[in-house]
C-alpha cells in the first residue's frame, strides 16, 4: 500500500473538520470591523457574514448554513445627495421575506446633526425601519398621501429641524433596498411595461436604420469638448483634433426591426437564447479619439465609461462578450469603418423600460499627465421607437414623483406666503421714495417685516441662508452640479434665487437688512438696547474700516477649507451662530450657546456687531453685490457738505464723511431715505425752511415800516 493511500482517510477527516468549522472562521475578505459590527446588530442570530458579492453588491448573512438575509451599503445602490451635497452612508439589513431588519448610519455630512442636534435624533429616526416590510411604502412627516389603490402606507415621525435630511435618508434606504430586493428576492422583480413586437420586421440597410432611429448616432466634436473643458484637447495625449472626439452608434437589440437587421436571423436567435428572462441587450459601437470602452477593457465586465440612465437611476451595463471579439465581422449589415463594438446585457433587476425616455451617459476622464486629469459627464437621449413594443399597463402603483417635487407640494402654502412677502419687499424697494415719506408708517412696516422674517422665515420655515450653502454650491460645480440637491429645500431655494437676482439690482443690502433671520434678531436686540437706554459704543472710523475686513478673511478661509475638506469647512462654518440661534433655538451644547449669546450681547451695545465685522455670508454677498446695476439710495448736495445727520444716524456705519454710501456695507434699512424726506430731520430741508421763514419775517417787518 502506498503512502498516499494510507493518508487518504486522514485527509478526508481533516477536510470534513475544516468544512464543519469554516463558518466559524473569519474570511480573508470579511467585511471591515465597523461594518461587521453593524451587520451583527442588524442580524443578532448571524454566525457567518460572507464577503461583499454580486452585481448588486450585498453581504449575505447566515445562521450556520441558513440564509437569514442580506446587508448592504446604501452608497452601492443610491447616489442621492444629502443637504450637504454628499450621500448618506448607511448599512441596511433585509431578510429573506423582504422585511427590513434595521438601518445603521456608517457616515454622513449633514451639518444639522454633525454640529447641531447631534446624532441621537438621527439614530432615533432610523430605528423606525426595524422590522418594517419593504412592500409597505414609507412617507416621512408632512401629510399622509392618498392610498386609494388599497396599498397601506406607513408614516414615520420626522425631525422638525432636519426635514430635508431625513426625507433624503428615507429615499436612500428605499431605493437601495428595492434594488437589492429586485435582484435577490422573489416577488420584487418588476415585469417590463413594454415587450418587443416580434411580428414586426422589414429588411433595412445601415442608412435606413439610421434614418428611422433604430440605430441612434451621438457625435461629440472636439470643439464641443474644448468648450466644456475650457482649453484645447492638444493638452491631452492621444487626442486628435482633426477627427471626432467620439462618435457613438446605439441600438436596442430585442426587437426584430433592429436586432434581426443588425445581427441577421441566426445571430438574433442566438442573442435571444443568451438572454435570461427579463434581460435586454444594447449594441454600442464607437470610433474617434475617445471610445465607449478603453483599450484595456476586460471582456465580460462592466464599462467604466458608459451607463444607461432612466428616471434618474443609473443602470449598469454588462458586456456579453458576444462573438468573442469578432462582433463587427458577424453583423448582417456593413457599418462605417474603424468601429469598436460590444453588446451589453441589461439585467432584470434594473427594471429598464425601453418604451420610456432614457439617457446614455458617457463618463469622460482625460489624463493630462500623472498628476492632472479632467473629468466630464455627458448625456444623450436614448429612446427606441415605442411603436416597436406592446405597452402593458403597470400592475403596481405608478412611480412616485421625485422627492424634491413632493417637498414643494407639501410646503405650497409656505411658498405662497414667502412669495407674497418677497413681492411686497420688491414693491417697497421699487417705491422706496414714496413709502419713506411717511415716517411712522414706514417704521411700522419695516418692524413688521423683520418680525415676519425672524418668526416665519427663520424659526418656522427654517429659511436661514448660510455660507455653507455657498461652499456646497462651489463643491457641486467642481464635482458635478445637480439642481435636485438644491431643490430639496424649497424655502432655501426660493430665498437664494431671489437674493441672487436682487444682488444685481439693489446689492447685498436687501437680504442682509430684510431677509436674514439672524439679522432681524440683531435688529430686535439693538432696539431692546435703545429701550433699556444702554450706552451705545461708537467705534472710531479708522478702526471700523479695518475691522470690516475680518469677515472677508473668514470667507476666504472657509472657501479654501471647503476645497480641502468638506468636514473641516463645516466645522469652521460654526463661526456663524445661525444654526444655534435660528435652527436649534439655543437647544445645543453650552459652548455654542455661549458664543451666540456673546454676539447678541455685543449687539446690545454695538449695532449689529456680527453683521458688520464677522459674517462671511455678508462678505460673499457684498462681493457679488458689486455687480449691481443701480445705486438707489438718493443723495443731495448737502449730504456730507456739511450735513452729517444721516451718517451719525447710520447704525451700520455705511455712510462716508463726504455723504457717499458704502454699498458693500450698507444693509439698505432705508433710514437715510426716511431722514431725507422728513421735514423735521433733514438738515438741508430744515435750513431751507428756516431761511424761508426768516425771509418772510423780514418781508413782514419791511411792510410794517412802510405803512407807518
Amino acid at each position: 500500500m502506498s503512502m498516499f493511500s494510507r493518508l487518504q482517510p486522514t485527509l478526508r477527516l481533516l477536510a470534513l473538520i475544516l468544512l464543519l468549522i469554516s463558518p466559524l472562521l473569519p474570511a480573508d475578505s470579511a467585511p471591515p470591523p465597523k461594518v461587521q459590527e453593524a451587520i451583527q446588530a442588524l442580524f443578532p442570530q448571524a454566525t457567518r457574514v460572507d464577503a461583499k458579492q454580486g452585481d448588486v453588491p450585498v453581504y449575505p448573512v447566515y445562521q450556520l448554513n441558513e440564509l437569514l438575509g442580506y446587508a448592504f451599503e446604501s452608497t452601492d445602490h443610491s447616489s442621492l445627495q444629502g443637504f450637504a451635497g454628499k450621500p448618506f452612508h448607511l448599512l441596511v439589513g433585509l431578510d429573506v421575506d423582504g422585511v427590513l431588519t434595521g438601518v445603521r448610519v456608517l457616515g454622513h455630512h449633514e451639518p444639522v446633526f454633525l454640529h447641531g442636534m447631534g446624532d441621537k435624533a438621527l439614530l432615533d429616526f432610523v430605528e423606525q425601519y426595524r422590522q418594517h416590510p419593504l412592500s409597505k411604502p414609507v412617507v416621512v412627516g408632512g401629510r399622509k398621501p392618498d392610498s386609494s389603490d388599497g396599498q397601506s402606507i406607513t408614516q414615520f415621525d420626522g425631525i422638525s429641524k432636519a426635514t430635508v435630511s431625513v426625507v433624503i435618508l428615507n429615499e436612500s434606504v428605499l431605493q437601495s433596498a428595492l434594488a437589492v430586493a429586485r435582484a435577490y428576492l422573489e416577488g420584487f422583480t418588476s415585469a417590463p411595461l413594454a415587450t418587443p413586437r416580434m411580428d414586426l420586421f422589414e429588411p433595412l440597410d445601415w442608412q435606413q436604420l439610421l434614418e428611422r432611429g433604430l440605430v441612434q448616432r451621438w457625435l461629440l466634436k472636439p470643439d464641443e469638448l474644448e468648450q466644456r473643458l475650457g482649453h484645447s484637447l492638444e493638452h491631452y495625449p492621444g487626442m486628435v483634433h482633426d477627427q471626432a472626439f467620439s462618435e457613438l452608434f446605439l441600438a436596442y437589440l430585442d426587437t426584430p426591426m433592429s436586432g434581426r437587421n443588425l445581427l441577421g436571423e441566426q445571430g438574433f436567435a442566438r442573442l435571444q437564447s443568451s438572454l435570461r428572462d427579463g434581460e435586454q441587450a444594447l449594441l454600442v459601437m464607437s470610433r474617434g479619439s475617445y471610445r465607449h470602452v478603453p483599450e484595456d477593457f476586460t471582456a465580460a465586465s462592466s464599462p467604466s465609461r458608459l451607463l444607461l440612465v432612466q428616471n434618474g437611476q443609473a443602470i449598469e451595463l454588462h458586456d456579453m462578450d458576444f462573438d468573442n471579439g469578432a462582433l463587427l465581422d458577424s453583423l448582417a449589415i456593413t457599418p462605417p469603418d474603424d468601429l469598436q463594438a460590444h453588446i451589453f446585457r441589461i439585467k432584470t433587476h434594473a427594471a429598464y423600460n425601453p418604451a420610456q425616455p432614457a439617457q446614455v451617459r458617457l463618463n469622460v476622464n482625460l489624463q493630462r499627465n500623472h498628476l492632472v486629469e479632467s473629468q466630464l459627464v455627458l448625456e444623450h437621449p436614448f429612446e427606441p421607437d415605442p411603436r416597436l413594443f406592446e405597452i402593458h399597463q403597470p400592475s403596481a402603483a405608478a412611480k412616485p414623483s421625485p422627492v424634491w417635487l413632493r417637498l414643494w407640494q407639501e410646503r405650497w402654502w409656505q411658498l405662497a406666503l414667502l412669495g407674497s412677502a418677497l413681492l411686497l419687499l420688491s414693491l417697497i424697494f421699487t417705491f422706496q421714495h414714496r413709502i419713506s415719506r411717511h415716517t411712522r408708517a414706514f417704521h411700522l412696516l419695516r418692524g413688521g417685516f423683520l418680525l415676519f422674517t425672524l418668526v416665519f422665515i427663520g424659526l418656522y420655515a427654517q429659511g436661514q441662508l448660510s455660507v455653507v450653502n455657498i461652499t456646497t454650491l462651489l463643491l457641486a460645480l467642481v464635482d458635478g452640479f445637480d439642481i435636485r440637491v438644491f431643490l430639496m429645500d424649497p424655502v432655501i431655494f426660493v430665498l437664494w434665487s431671489f437674493t441672487f437676482i436682487s444682488l444685481f439690482v439693489w446689492g447685498r443690502g436687501l437680504f442682509c437688512g430684510w431677509l436674514c433671520p439672524f439679522g432681524a434678531l440683531q435688529d430686535l436686540v439693538a432696539w431692546l438696547g435703545q429701550k433699556l437706554r444702554l450706552r451705545q459704543w461708537k467705534i472710531a472710523e479708522p478702526l471700523h474700516r479695518r475691522l470690516q475686513w475680518i469677515k472677508y478673511g473668514i470667507l476666504l478661509v472657509l472657501l479654501v477649507s471647503a476645497l480641502l475638506s468638506q468636514t473641516l469647512a463645516e466645522r469652521l462654518a460654526e463661526v456663524e451662530p445661525f444654526k444655534t440661534t435660528i435652527t436649534l433655538f439655543l437647544i445645543r451644547s453650552w459652548p455654542f450657546v455661549a458664543y451666540a449669546l456673546l454676539l447678541l450681547g455685543l449687539g446690545l451695545f454695538i449695532h449689529k456687531f456680527y453683521c458688520r465685522y464677522l459674517c462671511p455670508l455678508g462678505a460673499g454677498l457684498a462681493v457679488l453685490g458689486r455687480l449691481r446695476l443701480f445705486s438707489w439710495l438718493k443723495r443731495i448736495d448737502a449730504c456730507g457738505k456739511p450735513c452729517q445727520h444721516c451718517r451719525n444716524h447710520c447704525g451700520i456705519g455705511a455712510i462716508h464723511r463726504d455723504g457717499r454710501i458704502d454699498y458693500d456695507e450698507c444693509i439698505q434699512c432705508l433710514e437715510c431715505i426716511v431722514i431725507l424726506h422728513d421735514d423735521q430731520q433733514c438738515v438741508a430741508t430744515i435750513s431751507a425752511r428756516k431761511k424761508a421763514e426768516k425771509s418772510q419775517r423780514k418781508a413782514g417787518s419791511g411792510a410794517l415800516i412802510y405803512k407807518s
